[in-house]
């Protein structure tokens, strides 16, 4: 998400956003500020802001402990979610793009833990992208011809690193003809391009009944005729189906996966795929048909940039790897 340079210079410039940001409370300068990527309440009440170089604590700034539950439970009802005892943990939506994570007692025993991710004014393109270092380790033409052939692609990265961001750039690059259908849990994806559906999981309603989750999503999806399918982030059943529209005719789709590595990228899809109910053998022939390739997005000391380009193989004993490729800049 938003600042790609880690030492990006503060900006009083105001967020674009049909959203105002006084229903977050004591944590709105913060979130008007245009340099800030994240805003976190502690359990002990502490604030701290990451404007693109690493946390921070805001110097005399306390959230009380009840202040923090009820922002927590207003920021979440603003998602048109809820938040209690019951269900603990929340992620919401809120405007273009704003994502708070929220968890309360008893998951957090300390008093109530507010994770606030917030976008740029307005979505980068590749040029932008390359302008600001990001495909110093890899050419973005490379990345370029990936989209114009339609290759599936998986993006994968820890949290923070640039994922969602680079996903986003790559799709507002695709020919405006295609129509483009996201799926996430929570959305994130902003994508300047004309023709973009975008679907969102629904939570349970306070009786427990009504959850639709990505995996029913991306089986809707391929009822609308994408031209790009696009699962946001895989963490579990969708994987699946994902494996298996993107085995049966859809190309240029795409995915993000959370990985610290490209080496860890097998072992994490093998784990996912446990989690759908798929063995390593059925992951790893999956997993090298349906994508092309395998983008590493990491976070460092100089900003977030691509940082590995790789290809899903099967090794001597069949087993899902990963080779490297390389990307002239």
């Amino acid at each position: 998400m938003g600042g790609f340079v880690a030492q990006a210079a503060p900006s009083a410039m105001a967020r674009e956003r049909p959203f105002d940001p006084a229903v977050f409370g004591v944590l709105a300068p913060w979130v008007r500020d245009d340099a800030v990527t994240d805003v976190f309440v502690n359990p002990d009440g502490s604030v701290w802001v990451d404007r693109g170089a690493g946390a921070e604590r805001v110097a005399g700034t306390t959230v009380p402990r009840a202040e923090a539950r009820d922002l927590a439970v207003r920021l979440i009802a603003a998602g048109e979610r809820h938040v209690d005892e019951a269900t603990p943990c929340v992620d919401v939506r809120l405007g273009h793009g704003i994502r708070v994570h929220a968890v309360l007692p008893p998951v957090s025993p300390g008093g109530a833990v507010l994770s606030v991710r917030l976008p740029r004014s307005r979505p980068l393109d590749l040029g932008e992208l390359e302008a600001g270092g990001f495909f110093a380790l890899h050419g973005a033409a490379v990345v370029r011809e990936l989209v114009t052939r339609r290759a599936n692609l998986l993006v994968t990265g820890a949290g923070g690193s640039g994922k969602t961001t680079l996903l986003g750039a790559l799709l507002g690059s695709a020919p405006e003809t295609e129509r483009i259908v996201v799926i996430e849990d929570v959305a994130e994806l902003r994508i300047a391009h004309p023709h973009v559906v975008a679907l969102e999981a629904r939570q349970a309603n306070l009786d427990g009944a009504g959850a639709i989750g990505l995996d029913r999503l991306v089986r809707e999806a391929l009822r609308m005729r994408p031209d790009r399918l696009v699962v946001g982030e895989c963490r579990g059943p969708e994987l699946r189906e994902l494996l298996s529209a993107l085995n049966t005719g859809h190309d240029g789709g795409a995915g993000t996966l959370h990985a610290n590595s490209l080496a860890d990228v097998p072992a994490r899809l093998e784990a996912l795929g446990s989690l759908a109910g798929l063995d390593a053998d059925a992951v790893a022939r999956q997993a090298v048909s349906a994508f092309d390739a395998v983008l590493h997005v990491e976070r460092a000391a100089e900003g977030r940039r691509l940082s590995a380009l790789g290809e899903l193989a099967l090794d001597a004993g069949g087993r899902l790897t990963v080779h490297g490729l390389t990307g002239e800049s």
